[in-house]
């Protein structure tokens, strides 16, 4: 038995940490391989470049798609087309905003585009003020926004998590306490499970004035829908202008790989703000509490109980966030570090789903194949690929001198180069959908700030640097050293 325990510990381990490991693999291996077989990591270089180039035209074409189908969609009445369905007024909408020392006046910005909505049936909405205990302005800040807003909802139910001993703090914790005071009123009114939408909702999300009925529609016309999660992509522009320009660029570069993500259906994962229905959290008893990053985790969950079925339904609109903005330059970079620390701590979730991969003998074999390989190259291709696509082509010659006598190794730096320079031609198109979307979302650009716009992307490499890879390869280090990673409250004032 105590054999056995070991053997499980172990291979639990090796699973936590073969991303990690994998990482620091690929970044040191132009170092360590140069001496001996200074071809075969050129040709590595040369086939990543190449993989680099591909994911950069197949975002690009996603981004285009993804842009288009939302202006046709924002042409739709959503509100009059839900309407004409039957019983459409079955549904209830619980909106459950997370939040943990939040400014009040960020809350209250955000609950005021929620009462803009255009939902036919304003009784069906309900608001969910999810706060921890700890915070001693959490009575507070529910007393205020609960005076000035219960006119707008159907309810507003406040309630304080305690977090318990074997709990991670975080929005994974806070949601499922919040979500089975849901449950318990539900049932105390006798809703049908399957007929309530639960909606998590960042406290700096903006949801767009059609969410509530475009989301209804698309669930209602859902053969499936119990088995789905409904997301649109939080588009980080609400505070543009405030930010440090290194910030701004990453905001951007996040808010236009989300706008890709939106048309790649077979891929798609919710993340930050997203809807599901109650029935389908309740089957896999809502967020596992002892995790950080939530949203990428809770999708596997119900992927493992359900299968293939299980997906993220796009819906084409706009989300309006705040990127991470403490006030000072230097303390916004620092936790806009942090920020994307915690978000690369997703690659925990790897371990998680390599395990299920072997527990879940009845789920079909390749859906599971896709969506770990998947998950995989998302993780292990974040802290590595500033290093692969940057600095390891002058490595083999120059560590191997007799190599850079040779044609290829001539012609590697040189041909990285180019394939590297013919990538980085998807960025006018990106600049350009940067500014129409930050149009839609009354963030408009002023042409004397065009040229600056432009003329940021050249410090790209440093930003991708310093707020990608080296946050990504932090938390794969902490994992491979066996550290736990605290939740830090991203900062947005």
């Amino acid at each position: 038995m105590a054999k056995r325990l070991i053997m499980t510990r172990f291979f639990q381990r090796l699973m936590e940490i073969i991303v990690p490991l994998s990482s620091w693999f690929l970044i040191t291996l132009p170092l360590w391989l140069s001496p001996f077989h200074p071809a075969l990591v050129a040709y590595f270089i040369i086939a990543f470049d190449l993989y680099f180039f591909s994911k950069s035209m197949s975002t690009a074409y996603a981004c285009v798609v993804s842009y288009n189908e939302i202006l046709f969609h924002n042409t739709i009445k959503y509100a009059k087309k839900l309407k004409k369905i039957k019983n459409y007024e079955f549904l209830k909408h619980f909106i459950l905003i997370p939040n943990y020392k939040e400014h009040l006046h960020k809350l209250e910005e955000t609950i005021d585009e929620l009462i803009k909505n255009d939902y036919p049936d304003k009784n069906s909405l309900y608001l969910i003020l999810a706060f921890e205990k700890r915070e001693e302005e959490a009575i507070d800040k529910s007393q205020l926004i609960s005076r000035e807003y219960k006119k707008y909802f159907k309810k507003i139910i406040s309630c304080y998590h305690p977090l318990a001993t074997n709990e991670e703090p975080g929005k994974a914790s806070n949601q499922t306490f919040a979500a089975k005071i849901v449950d318990e009123f539900v049932m105390k009114y006798n809703f049908d499970r399957k007929n309530v939408l639960i909606t998590i909702c960042d406290a700096d999300s903006k949801l767009p004035k059609n969410y509530f009925s475009y989301l209804s529609f698309e669930y209602l016309k859902d053969k499936n829908r119990l088995f789905h999660f409904y997301w649109a992509p939080v588009l980080l522009y609400n505070n543009f202008w405030q930010l440090p320009f290194m910030v701004r660029m990453q905001a951007t570069l996040s808010s236009i790989l989300r706008l890709a993500f939106l048309s790649q259906k077979e891929n798609l994962i919710q993340v930050s703000t997203y809807s599901t229905n109650l029935w389908l959290l309740k089957k896999i008893n809502f967020w596992d509490t002892d995790i950080i990053p939530e949203d990428w985790h809770v999708f596997f969950q119900a992927f493992f109980t359900f299968g293939g079925k299980v997906k993220t339904i796009p819906l084409f609109t706009i989300v309006n966030g705040d990127a991470v903005f403490s006030g000072g330059t230097m303390k916004t970079l620092a936790n806009r570090y942090e920020q994307e620390k915690r978000w690369a701590w997703g690659v925990t979730d790897v371990g998680y789903v390599l395990k299920k991969f072997f527990q879940t003998p009845n789920i079909d074999f390749w859906a599971k194949f896709k969506k770990i390989a998947f998950i995989i190259e998302t993780h292990l291709f974040w802290p590595t690929s500033f290093f692969i696509l940057t600095i390891s082509a002058s490595l083999p010659p120059l560590i191997n001198p007799s190599f850079r006598r040779t044609v290829l190794g001539l012609l590697l730096p040189k041909l990285s180069a180019l394939i590297l320079t013919l990538s980085s031609g998807m960025l006018i198109l990106y600049i350009y959908l940067d500014i129409k979307l930050r149009q839609k979302v009354n963030m408009k650009t002023s042409f004397s700030n065009l040229p600056l716009l432009i003329v940021q992307w050249y410090l790209l490499p440093v930003v991708s640097f310093f707020f990608s890879s080296l946050p990504a390869l932090d938390a794969h280090t902490r994992i491979l050293l066996g550290k736990k990673l605290e939740y830090k409250v991203t900062e947005k004032v």
